[in-house]
């Protein structure tokens, strides 16, 4: 059972860096995970930060929305773009929470935020989801154009091993059919294989070439932001080992992938971690 509810915030663009260095800003609609109420996607280091105690609960029963998010949001805009900051502004929508969580279909948030997006757009505005409701709001997406990339999480094309390790997700073939109905869109589509999940290959590339422009693809130890001590941390070895997956928690596991991908797809459309997410 998930508990949803509603609190104001004191902003909405938040400066961030580090790994995500080339980004102005970060907009979370949401604080908290809808994708599963065991705990979510076991992998997220979102779960051991001081966020995931903002409500009672384990990590993945529970959503706070941001009830003033769209008149804090368009106050911001305004004051940028009359600082002349706008333009030059990368944003990323979301750095801690998919902004498509169940409660949006109520609350519409990440919609209003990309409404005020369309009339005072950044340089670069970089919407990442692993959810296919972006398709409800592919209009919007449209009129963006060159200032979006809608960048879609798919770690695996096994749906075995996604079964395993984050049930609660969408399918990959419904996420692929989402990339792929945005791409022919005209929207330009980033597939996001972090973490690179067990996979295979050929395969994972062969989908990637037909549903993005791009791929990024992130492994534990690369993009944890602590060389895999945040993954280790959080039991992700020892899971692996549990489900015999071990020979893929390891650093390099990732470069038979990236040798696939880039041979089918040329290396300027296959990126990698801290680089590639920050190619905007």
């Amino acid at each position: 059972m998930r508990n949803y509810s509603a609190t104001p915030a004191t902003r909405a663009l938040t400066p961030t860096g580090g790994f995500l260095e080339r980004f102005s800003y970060s907009l979370n609609p949401y604080i908290g995970c809808a994708f599963g109420d065991s705990g979510g996607c076991p992998y997220c280091y979102v779960r051991a930060l001081p966020v995931a105690r903002a409500q009672a609960g384990p990590w993945g029963t529970w959503v706070i929305a941001k009830s003033n998010l769209l008149e804090l949001l368009e106050r911001e805009l305004r004051a940028l773009e009359r600082s002349g900051k706008l333009e030059r502004a990368a944003v990323i929508m979301s750095s801690a929470t998919d902004p498509y969580q169940g409660m949006e279909r109520r609350m519409r948030l990440t919609r209003g935020a990309l409404e005020l997006f369309v009339r005072r757009p950044p340089r670069r505005l970089l919407l990442q989801t692993r959810s296919p409701m972006i398709e409800r709001d592919l209009d919007l997406l449209i009129q963006l154009g060159p200032h979006l990339i809608a960048s879609i999480t798919v770690e695996t094309d096994d749906e075995q091993v996604r079964r395993a390790l984050t049930p609660s997700s969408p399918s990959i073939a419904r996420r692929l059919a989402a990339a792929r109905r945005l791409r022919a869109a005209g929207v330009f589509v980033q597939l996001a294989v972090s973490p690179m999940m067990p996979n295979d290959p050929e395969r994972l590339a062969e989908l990637a070439d037909g549903a993005a422009d791009r791929v990024v693809v992130d492994t534990y130890f690369d993009g944890d932001g602590s060389g895999g001590r945040r993954s280790r941390g959080l039991k992700m070895e020892e899971l692996y080992a549990r489900l015999g997956y071990e020979g893929w928690f390891r650093p390099g596991a990732e470069r038979e992938l990236m040798v696939a991908m880039r041979a089918r797809m040329g290396a300027e459309r296959v990126l990698f971690s801290r680089e590639g997410f920050n190619a905007v």
